[in-house]
């Protein structure tokens, strides 16, 4: 902790805040993009896709997931979130990335026992039903092929209820909404693109 307050105490020096970049920040926000990622340490949006201050919206927790919208209006930070990116900011691009070597997927892919993390076990059953169809397949093999299969369906599902939501689904059908699935992976830096075959693939920079 102590290496990163004497960052955060630094960053003052460390950054030029006489340029017009942040003095511009300071008159308002506007992302290219709404980013829906895990929040596993090991996956930093701006590092990846190389983003300065101001040009993505985050969106983090754990799986990457997208609650399905309530129709009832119950409070919902994820659902919040998309709200305000699509309606305030005018985001016109959505990324939804999992990765490789997440707990969360894992967890689901492996059956393991939550019973100590109810709340946790209570948020991956918002993605559990989806992904019945390559679980019960997981379960009678093993390696990294299999949690990569459970982690990119994962995203497949959640661009899916990502469309379920008013907003975007507005947004969508009148062409101002591109919705994106990447798949990267931690080891290799490596980004698969879900392509509209329904595969992800690397593509050339």
């Amino acid at each position: 902790m102590k290496a990163l307050l004497d960052r955060a105490r630094s960053f003052r020096r460390r950054v030029d805040f006489e340029g017009d970049e942040y003095r511009k920040l300071a008159v308002g926000q506007f992302p290219e993009a709404l980013f829906i990622s895990c929040s596993d340490s090991r996956v930093i949006p701006a590092l990846i896709t190389g983003a300065r201050p101001g040009e993505i919206f985050e969106l983090r927790n754990a799986g990457n997931i997208v609650p399905p919208y309530d129709e009832q209006g119950a409070a919902s930070g994820e659902a919040a979130t998309i709200e305000y990116a699509l309606e305030v900011l005018g985001v016109q691009d959505v990324v939804v990335c999992g990765h490789s070597h997440c707990g969360a997927m894992s967890a689901l892919t492996h059956g393991t026992d939550l019973s100590g993390l109810p709340r946790v076990d209570a948020w991956l059953e918002h993605a559990r039903p989806g992904l019945e169809p390559v679980l019960g397949e997981a379960a009678r093999r093993a390696g990294d092929p299999v949690l990569r299969e459970v982690v990119q369906l994962n995203v497949r599902n959640q661009l899916a209820v990502l469309r379920g939501h008013p907003v975007a689904r507005r947004m969508i059908d009148a062409g101002r909404l591109r919705l994106h699935g990447w798949y990267y992976e931690i080891d290799t830096g490596t980004v698969h693109e879900l392509d509209e075959d329904g595969r992800f693939r690397v593509h050339g920079s």
